[in-house]
């Protein structure tokens, strides 16, 4: 009885040990070379749990990225609260480098990976978006509406992947080339962000205008506004017309 418990028992954690066993195969062997029963055999988990956990192994990625935001996100930040915004963004993003280092070997062929395969690249983007939100969240940063923070969110993202680029060759324990990235990154992005803002108040009026003439051009096309606004115009009036005209 108990070496048939044993055989039936399941994994704790199948979401967690599918992680694991592509991070350490990827760091063995080449990405394209890694089977979806390679993962299972190295993961101790059947074919319905992975099916059930991850629809590919580019969503294995996906789950990884947000095993890090969590890792992260569960670190109290009340030691920041006296930094500046750069300053805090910073820690957040040394304690992200922080959380992949076990990982870095699978990391580096993860990454080579997505440069040969463009649309997997463009899937991954999306979801190093998300995790650049949290980030600045962490960083109690907060980030605009609309287009210039879309522009800035997309900002961070391309600048993270160059730093993570030089994080993954650097041999230094103090990760010394990293941090020097990390603050270049940093400082353009400061740049960078100062022009959205800048662009973004001289489009103001512009946006305004252009919003006003669609708002009229709708009221045109629809005659049942056209009407309504009538009939509002003879009320008015007619209200108007029952007060004493003035001497």
């Amino acid at each position: 009885m108990a070496t048939r418990a044993k055989t039936e028992a399941k994994p704790a954690d199948p979401r967690g040990k599918i992680v694991d066993a592509l991070m350490k195969l990827a760091g063995e062997c080449r990405f394209e070379d890694i089977s979806i029963r390679d993962i299972c055999n190295e993961a101790g988990v059947t074919l319905a749990e992975f099916r059930d956990s991850f629809p590919s192994k580019g969503a294995i990625l996906a789950g990884f990225s947000r095993r890090v935001d969590r890792a992260v996100l569960s670190q109290e930040g009340d030691e920041m609260a006296d930094e500046s915004p750069r300053e805090r963004l910073f820690d957040v993003l040394m304690r992200r480098l922080e959380a992949m280092a076990p990982y870095r070997d699978g990391l580096r062929e993860a990454n080579a990976w997505l440069r040969r395969e463009p649309v997997a690249a463009l899937a991954m983007n999306q979801i190093v978006l998300g995790s650049m939100r949290f980030m600045l969240e962490a960083a109690n940063i907060e980030l605009d509406d609309g287009a210039a923070g879309a522009i800035k969110l997309q900002g961070l993202a391309l600048a993270w992947a160059r730093i993570v680029g030089v994080w993954l060759d650097d041999d230094d324990p103090g990760l010394s080339k990293t941090m020097a990235e990390l603050d270049r990154e940093l400082t353009r992005g400061e740049r960078v962000v100062a022009g959205v803002d800048r662009l973004n108040g001289l489009t103001t009026p512009f946006r305004a205008l252009v919003q006003a003439a669609f708002d009229a051009r709708r009221r045109r096309a629809d005659p049942r506004r056209g009407r309504a606004a009538a009939k509002d115009a003879d009320v008015v009036g007619a209200d108007r017309g029952d007060e004493e005209p003035a001497a």
